[in-house]
């Protein structure tokens, strides 16, 4: 359910955000921003590692500021879709698969890399939800996009709701990929969110960015 917005969504009030520093001045307009990120001169990029997910550099850096030089390890990889399947009675598509880094099993919403061969991250968004759940949707809605950790990554990943989902045919699953598809009803959407059952940070960064647009899961 989508609530009534009495101030602007946050995807309408422009990349930066409007704010103070702690001395006081301003920090909203593009010129400081801009003016920061001068301070840092890049000397030096030198690809260490590559396959045929990421890349990864040590990128010299020099501060401005003092005149320091510093290395940083820099992971370039594909931008991301997360998708937020909603069926037409309201429950919200979820999925279950092991997850290598941490070897365990979570509980996420279908999402994926951007392919090359996609013209556009709603196409990605459409074929990994098609690929993984075999779920179909005919209402998008592009909720904006986070960059997962700007520290060491350079990508984005966008989010999309799919409204009216329903199942099509089946998944269509990578060789080396099983998914599990689970329907869960707003309450116990909430609930998952809120205890910890859900605990991938980009789903969680995906329902933010769902709440932020005025929805809710009442």
């Amino acid at each position: 359910m989508r609530r009534e917005m009495h101030a602007p969504a946050l995807r309408d009030l422009g990349v930066f955000y409007p704010g103070r520093t702690v001395d006081g001045t301003t920090a909203s307009s593009g010129v400081e921003w801009a003016t920061m990120q001068s301070l840092w001169t890049l000397l030096h990029s030198e690809r260490k590692y590559s396959d045929r997910l990421i890349s990864v550099d040590r990128d010299r850096y020099r501060l401005e500021k003092n005149g320091r030089t510093g290395d940083f390890t820099i992971i370039r990889t594909f931008d991301w879709i997360n998708v937020i399947p909603v069926t037409e009675e309201g429950n919200f598509v979820f999925i279950r698969q092991f997850r290598h880094g941490i070897r365990e099993v979570t509980l996420e919403i279908p999402g994926g890399a951007i392919d090359p061969s996609d013209s556009s991250p709603r196409v990605a968004a459409e074929r990994e939800l098609r690929e993984e759940t075999g779920f179909v949707a005919g209402r998008w809605e592009d909720l904006g996009f986070v960059t997962p950790n700007p520290a060491l990554q350079n990508n984005r990943c966008h989010t999309f709701l799919a409204a009216g989902a329903s199942r099509a045919g089946a998944p269509r699953f990578d060789p080396c990929e099983w998914i599990e598809t689970v329907l869960l009803s707003r309450q116990e959407t909430a609930t998952a969110l809120r205890n910890g059952a859900v605990h991938h940070g980009l789903v969680l960064a995906a329902f933010g960015r769902y709440f932020a647009a005025g929805y809710d899961l009442r």
